[in-house]
């Protein structure tokens, strides 16, 4: 009789097994799923014969940042404290491209599918889109005519400080504004680095190349140390519930629009508003992930974080990062925003590497319906830096 009860226990326990496994659920498939499918594809990558197009770039990234996601959001201090899966999965997946556990021809083909074919600029419209139509349309005109002025300002602050400590370091005044922060809140490389490497060789004389060389880590340690901060900055808002928005900029006794609220200066018709937010809505969920891991395959290289990581530059960088949200949350504070929401878009998300960034930047804070805020932050203070560059080269180089 003990035995026959001891054969139970044992397959009821075994059960409760099988069926706690099937439960995590990975990419909406059961765990045992989901590692029969990572193994055939991964099993392609190595061997050579994963195809070199979108559908071999979209499944290896996908089968990467849904594991290493997860595996960001189980590890304690990582979840707790470093940013969760986001930040997990952006470091670990361009550590498996940097130092060549990933095959090139796969590492070539994720930069193709996230820079040439376009990946990155579909998601960022699907979530802007569908965040902006998604807000209450006062709240957005409330909140865009106070959010410029915070941003601008807590750059500003970012900018002197950063001065301050370059006269602090022995590094110069001028140098430490020129090449550590005007590159950090630039806008990332394409509408940032390189034509501000380009107004500073029309003005020096020096070679461009040189420059960008130059401008190329304080970029990406600023943006590193963005998303950490924003992770940091979500946790302290957790911890301080007067301070945290929880996702919303500014309080609204509507925040959330429904059924026919949902116009957009009357021109869209409500049906494909509602389509637009529920589009964004699946794209953030599935392809989240997949669109991180590709960020850290293709556009982070720890080689040249790790060569730009002296005592000084870091210190500097941190404190502009620090002066930038202290700022940002302090003004948002006065004009009525959320001091955790005004500290991680209109402070962060000017250090951000573009729209690239910005994802990084909200997904680790868990701030993504914040995407239309972000944009405006890097992209506007990034053509104000432009400018304002063009005078302080001549004054300060």
């Amino acid at each position: 009789m003990e035995k026959v009860i001891k054969s139970v226990q044992t397959v009821g326990l075994s059960g409760m097994k099988k069926s706690k496994i099937n439960e995590i659920k990975i990419m909406g498939m059961s765990l045992p799923v989901y590692i029969i499918v990572a193994f055939v594809i991964l099993y392609a990558a190595m061997t050579g014969i994963l195809p070199e197009n979108m559908v071999g770039a979209l499944a290896i990234m996908m089968v990467l940042g849904s594991a290493l996601n997860l595996m960001g959001n189980k590890i304690p201090i990582i979840r707790s404290y470093l940013g969760g899966g986001a930040v997990f999965c952006i470091f670990a997946s361009s550590a498996l491209a940097t130092f060549g556990i990933l095959p090139s021809a796969v590492v070539e083909n994720c930069k193709d599918f996230m820079n040439n074919v376009g990946f990155l600029d579909f998601y960022i419209a699907a979530l802007i889109t569908g965040s902006i139509l998604g807000m209450n349309r006062d709240l957005l005109k409330k909140a865009a005519v106070r959010f410029l002025p915070i941003s601008f300002l807590s750059m500003a602050c970012a900018i002197l400080m950063a001065g301050l400590m370059g006269i602090i370091t022995g590094r110069g005044f001028g140098q430490t504004i020129l090449y550590i922060a005007l590159p950090m809140m630039s806008g990332g490389m394409g509408a940032g680095v390189i034509p501000l490497s380009g107004i500073y060789a029309g003005a020096t004389g020096a070679d461009s190349a040189q420059i960008i060389s130059q401008m190329i880590p304080a970029s990406a340690v600023g943006n590193v140390l963005a998303i950490i901060c924003a992770a940091l900055i979500a946790k302290i808002g957790t911890i301080v519930p007067a301070i945290n928005g929880n996702g919303e900029l500014m309080p609204s006794k509507d925040e959330k629009r429904s059924g026919k609220e949902m116009k957009l200066a009357g021109i869209i018709p409500a049906k494909y508003e509602e389509a637009a937010v529920q589009w964004s809505q699946f794209v953030m969920k599935n392809f989240t992930s997949a669109l991180l891991a590709g960020i850290g395959i293709a556009l982070l290289d720890l080689k040249v974080l790790g060569a730009a990581l002296t005592p000084e530059f870091m210190l500097i960088t941190v404190v502009i990062i620090l002066t930038v949200a202290l700022c940002a949350g302090l003004f948002g504070k006065f004009v009525g925003f959320y001091p955790v929401e005004a500290a991680i878009t209109a402070g962060l998300c000017t250090n951000s590497m573009g729209g690239t960034g910005n994802i990084a930047v909200l997904s680790a804070s868990d701030r993504m319906g914040l995407i239309p805020f972000a944009q405006m932050a890097t992209r506007l203070g990034g053509a104000l830096v432009l400018i304002s560059a063009s005078f302080l080269i001549t004054i300060l180089g």
